[in-house]
């Protein structure tokens, strides 16, 4: 394992590794001394705050914790799969926000997850760590097993295409619980082709649905996140709402008529005709200008 170095302004300590799938960065944050973030190949993944756990600094992964804190009681356990796990921060929220928590977190990179382990430690009971491809881990989820279901898997800055599925979804579904959830973090940006496509996908399996999502993304405005929440069950969308709506930076919580409105111009995708998500901006998730 290499020893960290200062970052360039010398108040953060960089730690660089080459992981299974690219070059990964651990960068320290001068403003909070016990944080840090996850990149790879340039592309931010995660924020992870080791003596807080409760501090969720990117927006979307915010958003994620207003789900987890709505979808039961206070502290109530709740069954939780991860695909994408990155620094393992929402499973560390969910872990010191609902103890006694089953949760499984699926990472692709072995190497990744392995050097998490060792620089952003964790209790080993957490949580089960899986190494594996996402799609591969559905299928062998136990039918009706998971109350919420995240997906947040990128390879480099984009959504794989093999996620993106009404296949894909049929499995997702498949793995919910009576009202459970699944979680989608989506990137798009201009005239939010790709997350039109995915709403349509996402509702062939699961009629409920809702896009959490920035006023100016959902406009067209600039490219970003936007959580698409499903199920087979009314959504907590009212307790969603308030808490986003109070967030540092707000959010709003599309659905019903609206959102299939949105949604009425996006095609079903399967495997054959499915895309990885667009190209982000240079800038955007930290990507470099050179990025893929």
């Amino acid at each position: 394992m290499p020893e960290p170095s200062p970052g360039p302004s010398g108040s953060s300590v960089v730690v660089r590794v080459e992981v299974d799938h690219g070059l990964a960065e651990l960068v320290s944050d001068p403003d909070r001394p016990s944080s840090w973030t996850l990149l790879v190949d340039g592309t931010a993944q995660s924020h992870v705050d080791l003596d807080d756990p409760t501090h969720l600094e990117f927006e979307y992964v915010r958003r994620l914790g207003h789900v987890v804190d709505a979808l039961a009681p206070a502290g109530e356990p709740l069954r939780v799969v991860h695909l994408g796990g990155g620094a393992w921060t929402l499973a560390r929220y969910v872990a010191a926000t609902r103890p006694r928590s089953p949760q499984a977190v699926v990472e692709l990179d072995g190497a990744l997850a392995r050097l998490v382990g060792d620089r952003l430690p964790a209790d080993d009971d957490l949580w089960q760590l899986r190494v594996g491809d996402a799609r591969a881990e559905a299928v062998a989820l136990p039918p009706g097993g998971a109350d919420l279901l995240v997906v947040d898997v990128f390879a480099g800055a984009r959504i794989p295409a093999h996620l993106t599925s009404v296949e894909f979804a049929g499995l997702a579904a498949a793995a919910l619980a009576p009202g459970g959830v699944l979680a989608v973090n989506l990137a798009d940006g201009g005239p939010l082709a790709f997350a039109r496509s995915q709403v349509t996908t996402v509702g062939t399996v699961l009629a409920h649905r809702a896009l959490v999502v920035a006023g100016d993304v959902w406009h067209g405005r600039r490219f970003g996140n936007l959580l698409l929440l499903a199920s087979a069950d009314p959504l907590p969308l009212g307790d969603l709402a308030r808490a986003t709506a109070a967030d540092p930076f707000p959010a709003g919580v599309r659905h019903g008529a609206e959102l299939r409105r949105f949604a009425r111009t996006g095609a079903v995708v399967t495997d054959r005709t499915a895309v990885p998500s667009p190209v982000p901006p240079a800038g955007f998730f930290g990507r470099p200008a050179d990025g893929p």
